[in-house]
C-alpha cells in the first residue's frame, strides 16, 4: 500500500509539473504578444519580419514548445525515479550483505526506507533465533552424547559381573540385574529424546483426525501415570467431567499430555498434588494441568514453549530432558486449532489447553 501511494504521489507530481512548465510557457507567449502590440512595427523592420512569421506559425510554435517542455521535464522525472530505483536496489542488497546497517533512502524513498528497516530488523532478529536455537540443539546434542556413555558403562559394567562371575548370590545378581535395567531404560529415554530432535526439524506433524471420547483418554492417561506419582510421593486431584467428545488425533493429543504431566511431576515439591480438571464451556473445551513447585519467573516463562528451552539447565540427567517436549506439544495443540497457556505463581505451575468443539 505504501508503495502505491508513493507511485501515485510521484505521478501526480510529474502531472503538475508538465502542466505548470506548459502553462508558464503560454503565459509568457501571451505576455510576449501582448508587449508586442503595444509598439509600432514597420514593414521593413527585421524584427517584424520574424514576429510575423511566428505569428503566422504560432500554433506550430507552441505545439513545439509544450513538447520540449514535456520532453525536458520527462527526462528529469525519468532521471529521478531512476536514481529512485537504484537506491532501493542497492538497500535490498545491503539486506543480505549488511543486514546489521539501517537503511538510509531519500526523503521521497522514507516509506520504502521504514519497511526495508523492518524487514532488516526481523531478519536480524530471525538469524539471531536461528542460531540461538542452533546452538541450543548442538549443546544438547553434545550433552546427551556424552550422557550416553554412563548408563551405556554402567550396563556393561554390571552384565559383564554377571557373566564373569556366575556364583553371585542370588540377591547381588538381583540387584545387579535391576541396576543394569534401570541404566538400560535411562538410555532407551536418552536415544528416544536424539529421535524426537530429528524429528521435530526435519519432518512436520500430520494429524489422522477421529472422534475421541477425551473425558476417558484422559482418565486413561492419568492412571498410568500413578506409579510414577507414587515413585515421587506426588497425588491425583482429578475433576474430569464425563463424555466429552473432541475431534482430534488420539495419538498426537496423547502425547500433549504426556508431556504436560511428565513436566508436572518433574517441577513438582514431593508429597503435593498434580491437579487435572476437563471441562466445557458453552463449545471451548478447557484441560489444566496444574502442580505445585517453584514459582517460574515471567522471563523463562515467556520461553517455556521454545525449542530445546529447559527450565533448569543443570537439572540431573535422570529428569532433565531436550526441551522439546512443551514445543512439540504446543505444536500439536495448535494443529488442532487450540490454544496452551501457561502461568506461574504463589509457587504453583499451571498448564491450560482449549480447543474448540462443535460436537
Amino acid at each position: 500500500m505504501k508503495n502505491n501511494s508513493l507511485t501515485k504521489k510521484l505521478i501526480k507530481r510529474y502531472m503538475l509539473t508538465v502542466i505548470g512548465f506548459i502553462a508558464l510557457v503560454f503565459i509568457i507567449f501571451i505576455i510576449g504578444a501582448a508587449v508586442c502590440s503595444l509598439k509600432i512595427w514597420y514593414p521593413d523592420d527585421p524584427d517584424y519580419i520574424i514576429l510575423k512569421s511566428i505569428k503566422t506559425h504560432k500554433w506550430l510554435i507552441g505545439g513545439f514548445l509544450c513538447f520540449i517542455t514535456w520532453f525536458i521535464v520527462t527526462i528529469s522525472f525519468l532521471v529521478k525515479w531512476t536514481r529512485y530505483i537504484n537506491e532501493i536496489l542497492n538497500a535490498s542488497k545491503k539486506l543480505t550483505t549488511q543486514a546489521e546497517q539501517p537503511i538510509v533512502l531519500s526523503e521521497d524513498l522514507k516509506s520504502i526506507q521504514d519497511e526495508l528497516n523492518a524487514v532488516r530488523e526481523n531478519a536480524v532478529h530471525n538469524s539471531m533465533l536461528a542460531k540461538e536455537a542452533e546452538q541450543r540443539k548442538n549443546d544438547l546434542i553434545v550433552y546427551l552424547a556424552h550422557d550416553l556413555k554412563t548408563p551405556l558403562t554402567s550396563v556393561i559394567g554390571y552384565l559383564t559381573l554377571l557373566e564373569d562371575e556366575p556364583d553371585i548370590p542370588q540377591k547381588t545378581r538381583k540387584k545387579y540385574t535391576s541396576i543394569a535395567l534401570n541404566k538400560a531404560e535411562r538410555l532407551e529415554d536418552l536415544i528416544n529424546e536424539f529421535f524426537d530432535i530429528t524429528r521435530f526439524n526435519l519432518t512436520n506433524i500430520e494429524l489422522n483426525i477421529e472422534k475421541v471420547n477425551l473425558s476417558r483418554m484422559l482418565e486413561q492417561i492419568c492412571s498410568e501415570f500413578l506409579p510414577i506419582l507414587s515413585e515421587h510421593k506426588l497425588s491425583w486431584n482429578l475433576d474430569i467431567a464425563p463424555d466429552i467428545n473432541l475431534m482430534c488425533d488420539p495419538d498426537k493429543l496423547s502425547r500433549v499430555f504426556d508431556n504436560l504431566i511428565r513436566n508436572a511431576v518433574n517441577y513438582s515439591y514431593p508429597d503435593t498434588e498434580i491437579t487435572c480438571v476437563l471441562t466445557k464451556q458453552d463449545k471451548d473445551i478447557h484441560i489444566l494441568f496444574k502442580n505445585h513447585g517453584k514459582t517460574i519467573s515471567p522471563e523463562k516463562l515467556s520461553r517455556v514453549f521454545e525449542q530445546f528451552f529447559r527450565l533448569d539447565s543443570s537439572r540431573a540427567s535422570s529428569t532433565g530432558g531436550a526441551g522439546l517436549g512443551l514445543a512439540i506439544a504446543k505444536e500439536i495443540v495448535e494443529l488442532h486449532g487450540g490454544q496452551i497457556n501457561a502461568a506461574s505463581e504463589n509457587e504453583s505451575i499451571s498448564f491450560e489447553v482449549v480447543f474448540r468443539n462443535d460436537l
